[in-house]
């Protein structure tokens, strides 16, 4: 058996390919997922995966989903803290529940996983956190002060605990996407992704999930044992820092 590893919203998207990736390169994975089950089912029957149900934004659920995969599973080493959701509005119709409901998943929920993983990871001297953010947490994104301002806490939350981690042999890194070719990218208009997405990518094109997923698999690796406290932009040069 390989070593442990967590996928929050690890059943969709990103995620889907991240634990895909990471169950190929040997590691036993176990995928998160909040709400739809019919996906997460076609997920572990496809991949043989298993999927856990429970809400990031609940820290009593993260702690009990936890423990609910170690005890299936074994300890957790590997934590990729890829949940998240959008609530976009433009600010000034933005409502308190729109921004809370980003925040409590995007920001807390990367507080919730890793806090009950964390004092395990520091005993074994040994662990991986790995935090999906995005370009958007970088830039800023007109429509998403909620998202851009959680994805921007991710990298300031991933920087500090790197240096926390460091002597305990924990790495934390964060990964920023850009524009990936998800379900929920390819579904927009045709005409808008062409003309106000693609055209803004200098390399031409969306992102594929796959190649985040090789970015995580590289940084749960011991080939990434002397890099933290880092972050990778996988934006085709849309944004460049």
């Amino acid at each position: 058996m390989g070593r442990i590893a967590l996928v929050t919203g690890g059943t969709r998207g990103i995620g889907a390919a991240t634990s895909i990736a990471l169950n190929d390169a040997g590691y036993t994975v176990a995928a998160n997922y909040a709400g739809n089950d019919e996906a997460a089912k076609k997920f572990t029957a496809e991949t043989g995966i298993p999927a856990y149900k429970w809400s990031v934004a609940d820290y009593d659920a993260c702690a009990g989903g936890i423990a609910n995969v170690e005890a299936d599973l074994g300890s957790i080493e590997v934590l990729v803290n890829n949940a998240g959701i959008t609530r976009d509005a433009m600010f000034h119709r933005m409502t308190p529940a729109q921004w809370r409901e980003v925040i409590d998943t995007n920001l807390s929920g990367a507080f919730n996983m890793t806090h009950p993983i964390w004092p395990g990871m520091r005993a074994r001297k040994f662990g991986r956190v790995i935090n999906i953010s995005s370009i958007n947490g970088q830039k800023g994104q007109a429509g998403q002060a909620n998202y851009s301002a959680a994805k921007a806490g991710d990298l300031g939350f991933t920087k500090a605990l790197a240096q926390e981690g460091a002597r305990a042999g924990i790495t934390v890194n964060a990964i920023c996407p850009g524009y990936i070719g998800t379900e929920m990218v390819r579904a927009m208009d045709e005409k808008v992704l062409n003309e106000r997405v693609i055209s803004q990518i200098p390399v031409g094109r969306l992102g594929e999930p796959d190649e985040v997923a090789r970015c995580v698999t590289f940084l749960a690796s011991d080939d990434a044992g002397f890099i933290t406290g880092s972050t990778i932009s996988a934006n085709g040069a849309q944004f460049v820092v």
